[in-house]
């Protein structure tokens, strides 16, 4: 006859001989239990290859160890990786994590929260939309949640926000390319998806005032999450329109610059910052694929594992004390200049 399949927790403590309360006590703190009786419980386990159905132990406590994250789009290589950081931050913590993705859509960021609420989370990590999210339903979210915000700011959102102070990095990049030729235009989306889009053409303005040179953006049609796309056709276009006033281009993110440098290379323009080189192209984020292109792209560097861990650590403290702060706390990491051949 085949293995007894045990099928809830009921079941186990009968045939381990342990009784149901003790169980739930060893699963929920191992720790917490005398030393033979743990013995036992985890020889049984091994015996029977039982499993607790966490999220089901989950909804039985008034407060669940679920953590919530949600990033806009795990497609992309940026917020796969600063997710799994989180997602891995939370498990050493010893909290559940559920990570979703928006799909690069903001209606689907809505319902995700939406299933959230279901799961009853102890708090949720959002990455948010920003201008496109449906901010009342963030805000009602955040009223019922404890909830933190990280990479992309939404004003008087949630109980805290975590991200890279863009005009810093934005200001270490303009400083390099003006120092080391000709001054940058910017390159960006005319309708951004993220916030952050707009913090860095306002520093990049602010900057290139500081350093005393005329500021030039060029905006490229078309909006969502194909980056890469826009930067290679409508940075194509303007390379091919000879455009841009002087021979440095910054894009607005990395996946943009990515595509110029596809673009660059269709036309035959040599890129980088030697004698025999057409333009020079710069990015921002250190896109994971920004240090293997052709040439290896010059970015700023956010620091993924402070964000996460600021984040979730943040997140914690709040659970901690189960206290809405009165102040709403942010927290920017410094940017890293990252010299490669591209600029």
């Amino acid at each position: 006859m085949g293995q007894l399949k045990i099928r809830n927790m009921e079941e186990f403590a009968a045939v381990s001989g342990i009784s149901r309360p003790t169980v739930s006590k060893y699963f929920n703190d191992p720790e917490s239990v005398r030393a033979s009786t743990r013995k036992k419980i985890e020889s049984a386990l091994e015996k029977h290859d039982y499993h607790p159905n966490v999220f089901a132990m989950n909804q039985n406590r008034r407060k669940t160890k679920n953590i919530g994250v949600v990033v806009p789009n795990l497609a992309d290589p940026f917020f796969s990786e600063i997710g799994r950081r989180v997602e891995l931050a939370c498990i050493e913590a010893g909290y559940s994590p559920i990570l979703l993705s928006s799909h690069g859509s903001p209606t689907m960021e809505r319902d995700n929260l939406n299933s959230l609420r279901s799961l009853k989370p102890a708090g949720v990590l959002l990455a948010p939309f920003g201008r496109m999210s449906d901010k009342d339903a963030v805000q009602a979210f955040g009223a019922d949640f404890p909830l933190v915000l990280f990479d992309a700011n939404m004003s008087d959102t949630g109980q805290a926000f975590v991200g890279t102070n863009n005009a810093q990095s934005v200001d270490l990049m303009v400083e390099y390319l003006c120092r080391s030729g000709e001054p940058p235009c910017f390159f960006e989306m005319k309708s951004p998806s993220n916030p952050n889009a707009n913090k860095r053409r306002q520093a990049y303005l602010e900057s290139m005032e500081r350093h005393k040179q005329t500021p030039n953006i060029f905006q490229a049609d078309g909006e969502g999450w194909n980056f890469e796309e826009i930067g290679s056709v409508e940075g194509g276009r303007l390379l091919l329109e000879k455009a841009f006033s002087t021979n440095t281009v910054l894009c607005s993110n990395d996946r943009l610059a990515i595509g110029m440098l596809s673009a660059a290379y269709g036309l035959d323009l040599r890129v980088g910052h030697g004698a025999d080189c057409h333009l020079r192209i710069a990015g921002h984020d250190d896109h994971p694929f920004s240090r293997f292109t052709c040439p290896p792209l010059t970015t700023i560097a956010q620091d993924y594992n402070a964000i996460a861990n600021r984040a979730v650590s943040t997140l914690f403290g709040l659970l901690e004390t189960e206290e809405r702060p009165s102040d709403r706390e942010e927290t920017l990491f410094e940017g890293r200049l990252i010299m490669r051949d591209s600029a």
